[in-house]
């Protein structure tokens, strides 16, 4: 048990405008890059845990697909855009404790379609909305667009955030996406085109609001000592943590002024023996710009409230001191909820980043952030073993 885990394989199929391919389908193929990836083959894997929504009974029908059999784990879970950090997690704590050797994560979804806007792919129908909870909805909350600008707006009623500051991490974000080759979205972009950008929910302008993609990623976790020996270079898995406040729209809660950052954080870097002082890169959960900056808050990158001037400085983007979602996150590059930052980690702590390698990156932390703030997965990951 004192090895440690590490992930050993990374598999990313096509991201974006990606059609004629379901789920499922695409989740396979992933899994099958990532196996591949590590120097192993199906036959090595006896844990199998797939992100809730690829219909069905997922793990079951994935790994039918697979041709897995005999699995030792196999399990599907769902926190949303936390869960791939909790997957990690749970198959770190598999390959630990010996319930099984080697195990792949995986994520996929494909709800873009051909002459669709994306801004279509996650409506929601007016029949969902029924009931007591009928009433958010005849108030013009109907999605999650307007429930992250609620929050949005609190944060900069109690704090003074500017959308400014805000749009001071979508053009960062973009400095980042313009080196990576797999980004949907590399034409630069300036303050000025933030601000001009359409509103989607005051305070949210669009380029504030992540991308909408196809595809699916899939990691191999197995332990450190094995993963030293095999195809590429092990990303090991320090710390992990969660955390779920349970307020949303509660009276005197602290929805849109803290988030779960704020518990998982500090579970995740103790385990990993660290503190937000030794972080090289971040890797967060962007689907608005706001969840980047109440994040860093709730780290401990800056004080409760500061977020606006840290980000406003200059300190994310290249030659920043705090290079954060260096493949241009999920406002640039591709959504592919908590894979998204967990696949640009794992290419950074490989050095594969090419023109956007960060030089330090011994230590690099990466969020995910579920529901309305709802859900907070933290993963601590080196190149190096802990400890060495």
């Amino acid at each position: 048990m004192g090895e440690g885990a590490a992930i050993a394989g990374l598999g990313m199929t096509e991201l974006g405008k990606v059609y004629g391919r379901s789920p499922r389908r695409l989740a396979d193929e992933a899994v099958r890059r990532a196996v591949a990836d590590a120097g192993l083959t199906l036959a090595d894997l006896d844990g199998l845990v797939v992100s809730h929504g690829l219909g069905g009974s997922p793990g079951i029908e994935l790994a039918g697909t697979l041709g897995l059999r005999d699995l030792r784990v196999l399990t599907v879970m769902q926190s949303f855009g936390a869960t791939a950090g909790a997957m990690v997690a749970y198959a770190a704590m598999s390959v630990i404790s010996g319930a099984a050797s080697t195990v792949a994560c995986v994520f996929a979804d494909a709800p873009l379609r051909p002459k669709q806007s994306a801004g279509a792919a996650y409506k929601r129908s007016a029949k969902e909305w029924y009931g007591f909870g009928g009433m958010t909805s005849a108030l013009g909350f109907r999605d999650v667009n307007t429930l992250y600008a609620l929050a949005a707006r609190r944060h900069m009623a109690r704090y003074g955030t500017t959308s400014e500051q805000l749009g001071a991490i979508a053009v960062a974000t973009r400095q980042w996406a313009t080196m990576n080759p797999l980004a949907q979205m590399r034409e630069p972009i300036t303050l000025e085109d933030h601000q001009n950008s359409r509103w989607v929910a005051e305070p949210l302008h669009l380029l504030d609001c992540c991308l909408v993609s196809n595809g699916a990623i899939a990691v191999v976790v197995t332990g450190a000592d094995r993963a030293a020996d095999l195809a590429r270079p092990p990303v090991h898995i320090w710390g992990w943590g969660q955390g779920h406040p349970v307020h949303r729209m509660e009276r005197d809660s602290d929805f849109g002024l803290t988030t779960g950052a704020a518990i998982s954080g500090p579970i995740a870097m103790k385990m990993a023996g660290v503190t937000p002082q030794d972080i090289d890169i971040c890797q967060l959960y962007d689907c608005y710009t706001y969840t980047v900056l109440v994040s860093l808050e709730d780290y401990g990158f800056c004080a409760k409230g500061e977020g606006g001037a840290f980000v406003e400085s200059g300190v994310l983007g290249p030659g920043g001191a705090l290079p954060t979602n260096t493949g241009g996150g999920q406002l640039s590059a591709y959504y592919m909820w908590g894979m998204t930052p967990l696949s640009e980690a794992i290419i950074q702590a490989r050095g594969d980043g090419g023109e956007r390698q960060v030089a330090k990156n011994d230590v690099i932390l990466v969020s995910g952030n579920g529901g309305i703030l709802e859900h907070h997965s933290t993963l601590i990951v080196s190149p190096h073993r802990k400890g060495a």
